[in-house]
């Protein structure tokens, strides 16, 4: 790229809006905070020398006003670290995903009633953020929902104190070992983030989700946890295998030949392929990464944001709340057993 034709697109993104989330379509406001919570059983996996396992939490709800300062996306920092590993996007202002619009306000009160619980698990390298237009959208629905910070894990991690932490583990050999090691200590990071929140709030019963690794997580969490009543794998492989499941598991993903997905036995397994998706529509990066100038997916990224809010919300109302809805309804969508 010549230097006039960077000069040009950099003075275009100056000038353009800030990338914005679509906003929520349940009835509630959104408040938001975030949680610094500290694992004190257990050592940092992967940088003991740090101490005790430290997490960042962002946790969404229902508000009863929507008052308030707009809840902040990532840290210029997070968004500097987040750039830096996309390819193409060298010449974008390294601070543009700190300027996202989000719809969560900060410190909301909360309504007054016990909230079914959802935990979010983003995928390996990803911040938690990229799950935000999700999360607020089951916030505005009536859920408590919480996505958790797999530090180490993220390429950018920012604590109340300023510092702001790396992806350790990007720099490994990726193996399948290490997969495995990365899926066993995400349980660990969920079951031990589960049990902080009910201690904090009021839960009436608790479902887990996540893209990629994060999708991974939370099957082998439910698997793990029999209390958990639901999980959402959004285009996650399983590693190292399928656990058996006795609750009802949302697979939802690109067309796929994925061997790890046939064999889930779930009561009932629910496997739903979405055209015109990659890896990272099930994310925030379904709208963000048009509204930068980076390449996208062929489906729209509005329409993937809304086709993953529908059947999430679906899936979730369904095996936490006892409602039984109609499945949602979207050309792009097909079943798979």
């Amino acid at each position: 790229m010549n230097l006039l034709t960077a000069a040009a697109l950099t003075a275009g993104l100056l000038t353009a809006p800030a990338p914005a989330l679509p906003a929520p379509t349940g009835p509630h406001p959104v408040g938001a905070t975030a949680l610094h919570l500290v694992d004190r059983s257990r050592p940092d996996p992967w940088v003991p020398a740090s101490g005790p396992r430290q997490l960042m939490v962002t946790v969404w709800y229902p508000a009863l006003s929507s008052k308030g300062e707009r809840f902040r996306y990532v840290t210029t920092a997070e968004s500097a670290n987040i750039l830096a590993r996309v390819p193409g996007a060298a010449d974008l202002p390294p601070g543009v995903l700190a300027t996202t619009r989000t719809h969560a306000r900060s410190g909301a009160p909360m309504v007054r009633r016990p909230l079914p619980l959802v935990v979010l698990s983003p995928g390996f390298s990803f911040p938690r953020a990229t799950l935000t237009s999700l999360g607020e959208d089951l916030a505005s629905r009536g859920y408590l929902v919480a996505a958790v910070e797999h530090t180490y894990e993220s390429v950018g991690t920012t604590f109340p104190d300023g510092h702001t932490t790396t992806c350790v583990v990007c720099e490994r050999p990726q193996t399948k070992e290490l997969g495995a090691q990365v899926s066993a200590g995400r349980v660990k990071d969920l079951t031990f983030v589960i049990d902080q929140l009910k201690r904090r709030f009021r839960v009436d019963g608790v479902a887990v989700a996540g893209h990629s690794m994060g999708g991974n997580a939370a099957v082998h969490t439910m698997a793990a946890r029999p209390s958990i009543r639901a999980a959402v794998d959004f285009d996650g492989t399983l590693l190292p295998d399928a656990p058996p499941l006795n609750g009802p598991v949302l697979l939802m993903g690109t067309v796929r030949t994925d061997t790890t997905w046939p064999p889930v036995q779930a009561r009932p397994k629910t496997w739903r392929e979405v055209t015109g998706t990659d890896h990272s529509s099930f994310t925030d990066y379904a709208i963000l990464r048009g509204q930068v100038g980076l390449p996208s997916q062929p489906l729209d990224g509005a329409r993937a944001i809304e086709i993953t809010r529908a059947y999430t919300a679906w899936f979730l109302d369904r095996h936490l709340r006892g409602r039984q809805t109609p499945e949602p309804e979207f050309p792009e969508v097909r079943s798979r057993a």
